[in-house]
């Protein structure tokens, strides 16, 4: 899965190509806790904006851009996110991916996966009929 995959695939990390039209074309600007890098275009746009863009370290996956990250991705602020961010609570956690789609996902006891049984109605409920 080496070489290949990054000749061919895009969903876990960024092809060969990406890579080398990232570093002819971009300037990197940082990297995230996560190494994710960031970079920015050495021309501006025909709109005279530089366009920005994020190579994750791993799977793409949007959820993994942090909120700092993610307003200068957006153009929400032109300096660099280290000179946006508060200092950090004491109650933040760490960064969990989005386990939405695989088998760590949340499911509750009602759900088809964990057997389709949900308790009974207790009485707070009466069906609707056509006739009432």
């Amino acid at each position: 899965m080496g070489i290949l995959s990054k000749i061919f695939t895009w969903w876990d990390g960024a092809t060969i190509g990406t890579s080398l039209w990232s570093s002819r074309n971009g300037k990197h600007v940082g990297t995230d806790a996560q190494g994710n890098r960031y970079f920015r275009s050495k021309k501006p746009d025909a709109r005279g904006r530089e366009r920005r863009w994020v190579i994750y370290a791993g799977a793409n996956d949007a959820s993994r851009v942090p909120a700092e990250w993610h307003g200068w991705l957006h153009h929400s602020y032109d300096d660099l996110p280290e000179s946006h961010l508060p200092p950090p609570k004491i109650w933040e956690v760490d960064y969990t991916p989005n386990a939405t789609g695989t088998l760590s996902a949340y499911r509750p006891k009602g759900a088809l996966e964990q057997g389709g049984k949900r308790a009974r109605a207790t009485g707070d409920y009466e069906a609707w009929t056509p006739d009432a």
